[in-house]
């Protein structure tokens, strides 16, 4: 069925102002995802914040064009839609989380990161990254390695000084 050209048109707009606004963007691939799984996708990531948008290729391409996005643009095969958010490593997080669980109906193809694109590859790695606090829970637990230590060995001093 085709499209009209005033819904091009804002289909267009729509991806331009996600392109120029948007903190991070990933582009996804999805082959045979039933609707009830794609409707439960957008509400997850619409609690979170996060956009999903279906557009057709050339599109996406006009879209960014022109955007200020550094780079080139990832190849964008299949179907694809774009998930777009303000908070960078939340957008990649959300649609990554869904890639784990559907690894052969969705996959990340590429993205904008810091107003340039990126592949696959370099999303992916972003959303292993762990959250602020888990990292803040690894960095003191770094810190308080060495007076845990400390303090077993002054314990195991004490003990062996009682039962002398």
């Amino acid at each position: 069925m085709a499209i009209t050209k005033e819904k091009k048109d804002a289909i267009v707009s729509k991806l331009k102002q996600v392109a120029k606004e948007a903190e991070s963007v990933v582009f996804i691939t999805f082959t045979g995802l039933p609707v009830v799984l794609a409707t439960e996708i957008r509400k997850v990531l619409r609690d979170k914040n996060i956009g999903y948008f279906v557009a057709k290729k050339t599109l996406i391409r006009k879209s960014f064009e022109g955007s200020g996005v550094e780079g080139e643009m990832p190849a964008l095969p299949g179907e694809v839609a774009v998930v777009y958010g303000e908070n960078p490593l939340e957008t990649t997080k959300g649609i990554y989380e869904f890639q784990k669980q559907y690894s052969d109906k969705i996959s990340i193809i590429g993205g904008v990161y810091e107003k340039a694109f990126a592949d696959s590859d370099y999303l992916t790695a972003l959303a292993k990254v762990p959250s602020r606090e888990v990292l803040y829970g690894q960095f003191v637990n770094l810190i308080n390695w060495p007076i845990q230590g400390l303090v077993m060995a002054v314990d195991q001093i004490a003990e062996k000084k009682e039962s002398n």
